[in-house]
């Protein structure tokens, strides 16, 4: 199982804009949908990776804990629906019903939300703050398939804290880690496989 690493976007980034289709509502969803909100947390993940697999259940917790709170969270799936069917949109939504995500899902067909976040693995995280500032991006934790470390959330969580009560977030993160995104024939990213 090769393992790609986050590509640790610079902190202070502002947020891409993306408008995708949530798998579950067919709703689109953008920025815009969030606005007003203290932090927004972009979440790249898929339905068949080993790393996303492993940690699926904290990350529909960790929307349920939140629920209440100032943030907006969004998952999106940029994988080749063509050569990796189980992340085709019906099967995303499967899983995001099956987890009971409390969050809309989305699917990146043309992949160009995450070329325009960098995003290289499954899971990637993105944590914005209220100006949509990248205050975070790396790890959920230090857990990973194999590892015997318990999946707790504690970096992600630790960051997501610290923005909604306004305090900085710890600038020493460690980069997230599991499967790349299968990027389709062709449109790979220049930061792919560096």
């Amino acid at each position: 199982m090769a393992v790609t690493p986050s590509t640790m976007l610079p902190l202070g980034s502002k947020a891409p804009e993306f408008s995708l289709p949530d798998v579950v509502s067919g709703k689109t969803i953008s920025l815009s949908t969030f606005s007003g909100k203290k932090a927004l947390l972009v979440m790249f993940i898929c339905r068949h990776c080993p790393y996303v697999v492993h940690v699926k259940e904290v990350l529909a917790r960790l929307g349920r804990d939140y629920a209440s709170s100032d943030i907006g969270i969004v998952a999106i799936s940029a994988n080749d629906a063509a050569g990796y069917p189980d992340d085709a949109p019906q099967h995303l939504k499967a899983m995001a019903k099956e987890l009971g995500f409390v969050f809309p899902f989305c699917y990146d067909e043309s992949q160009e939300a995450a070329k325009a976040y960098t995003a290289a693995c499954t899971p990637d995280f993105f944590l914005f703050d209220a100006n949509r500032a990248l205050a975070y991006r790396g790890q959920l934790d230090d857990s990973r398939p194999g590892n015997g470390k318990p999946v707790t959330g504690k970096d992600l969580r630790s960051a997501i804290d610290a923005v909604l009560v306004g305090k900085p977030v710890n600038q020493k993160q460690m980069p997230s880690a599991g499967c790349n995104i299968k990027w389709k024939k062709g449109n790979e990213p220049a930061y792919y496989g560096r």
